[in-house]
């Protein structure tokens, strides 16, 4: 129970990583707000952990959108009272070349993955500052590090999270509050074969390119969500501004 008696909230919680990392902070303790698109996935995570006992919310929201950022904290600190944990989760990928990427997908990875991760943080931070406490985690990547092929804007994007967890940490550690990244590598989440059919390539053949890294496989969900309990919980209480980097090797070779 290393999250006993606080609060996440989580972005894009209704699938994949966030989805995994809202179950596990609720098992650890914590109670979960969780911001998505589709209600029903949505309310399906919230059904799971109320049942076995955890307290949990559900919140419509567009990180794109300042006005439901907002509305998303405010709910947050409504129903449960603070927040110590924000996992700004929620992200695109278009997986285009600059001059193949129109500036409408442009716009939206950079809104969905980077400026989702800013609004956030800006409304969640001024309680966090008034309790002087708090953990932010960025969900970045292992291309926000090395880059990748014909995913220019998702890279900038992961790339600028990085970066402005460190600008943060500086900031606001002065408040009590840590910043930090989590830089998965590929997952199996429904990103994964929705990114192989826009790049025009099997799931078979997306998979094993996938795989060839030094553990010789893709992370799972749950994997990457024990990375961000580390970083959610006072396990990593002397760490911030860091990218910690959960890929099986990949960006080692």
């Amino acid at each position: 129970m290393k999250l006993e008696g606080r609060v996440a909230l989580i972005t894009g919680g209704t699938s994949g990583i966030g989805r995994a990392t809202a179950l596990l902070l609720a098992e650890e303790g914590a109670a979960v707000a969780i911001t998505g698109r589709s209600r029903e996935r949505g309310e399906e995570v919230v059904r799971i952990i109320t049942e076995s006992g955890g307290r949990a919310l559900f919140l419509q929201a567009d990180v794109r959108l300042a006005e439901d950022c907002r509305r998303a904290v405010e709910a947050t600190l409504e129903r449960f009272g603070r927040i110590d944990v924000l996992f700004n989760n929620a992200g695109v990928i278009h997986p285009k070349s600059v001059p193949e990427c129109t500036e409408e997908e442009w716009d939206e990875t950079i809104d969905s993955n980077l400026k989702g991760a800013f609004l956030m943080s800006k409304y969640a931070l001024p309680s966090m500052i008034e309790r002087g406490s708090g953990s932010i985690i960025h969900n970045s990547s292992g291309w926000g590090i090395l880059g990748g092929n014909k995913a220019a804007a998702y890279c900038a994007a992961k790339g600028g999270l990085i970066v402005m967890a460190k600008a943060m940490a500086i900031d606001h550690g002065p408040h009590g509050i840590r910043v930090n990244c989590v830089c998965p590598g590929d997952v199996e989440t429904p990103m994964l074969p929705d990114e192989a059919e826009k790049r025009g390539i099997s799931w078979e053949d997306y998979h094993a390119a996938a795989a060839d890294r030094p553990l010789g496989r893709v992370g799972t969900p749950d994997e990457i969500a024990r990375a961000v309990l580390f970083l959610a919980s006072d396990d990593s209480s002397f760490v911030t501004g860091t990218a910690l980097v959960v890929d099986g090797g990949g960006v080692a070779g």
